[in-house]
């Protein structure tokens, strides 16, 4: 698509550049609901299985999941049994595990993950993709977890209903409208002694 330099509004016919300031100055966002998942220490990770949120996904995509370690290592489950990711999920959705106050929770934490994932319940050969997946890894993992501290266990519906649709939210809709927004409109203008400035 080509990009087109405008020197006055299509609309209102006024010079850009009287509007520099109010268009700088516009109290226009849209909030990142995406986080670099390898800062997300003791934390279940969303993310598709491909592509990223903001290029690939439709909303029906199939999405992956993982657990990060307190030091931003993702463990997810896959094909080729337990893996360790120290990239690939920069732009995550993140649902903490831990309050910041279980120390006892949070020392033990790489060396819980760590021993669960070594177990041979995780080979590669057992994966399935409908019935024994990478959230089953991660919703075990938790339940186990949930089982020490003598808490009730959690189906994937329940896990799914509490905890990850409040924090996924509208990302359909947003990551959606984030794609489509910088072709949907664009304006380029060069600014008084200035270099071109992409307003989208």
């Amino acid at each position: 698509m080509p990009l087109v330099t405008l020197q006055y509004c299509p609309v209102c016919r006024e010079s850009l550049s009287s509007r520099t300031r109010r268009l700088e100055e516009a109290p226009v966002s849209i909030p990142n609901p995406f986080i670099n998942g390898h800062k997300a220490t003791s934390s279940f990770l969303v993310k598709p299985t491909k592509g990223t949120f903001l290029r690939e996904y439709d909303g029906s995509s199939d999405l992956h999941v993982g657990i990060t370690s307190t030091k931003g290592v993702v463990y997810n489950y896959n094909e080729a049994g337990v893996c360790r990711d120290e990239h690939g999920w920069e732009q995550s959705v993140s649902i903490p595990l831990v309050q910041p106050d279980m120390y006892s929770l949070i020392n033990q934490w790489d060396r819980y993950l760590e021993q669960f994932s070594s177990t041979d319940m995780w080979d590669p050969q057992r994966y399935e993709e409908h019935e024994h997946n990478c959230y089953t890894y991660a919703l075990t993992f938790i339940n186990c977890l949930l089982a020490t501290q003598g808490k009730r266990q959690l189906t994937k519906s329940d896990f799914t209903e509490e905890f990850v649709l409040p924090e996924r939210g509208g990302l359909p809709d947003t990551s959606h409208s984030i794609r489509r927004f910088p072709t949907s409109l664009f304006i380029l203008w060069t600014a008084p002694s200035e270099k071109k400035t992409a307003m989208f």
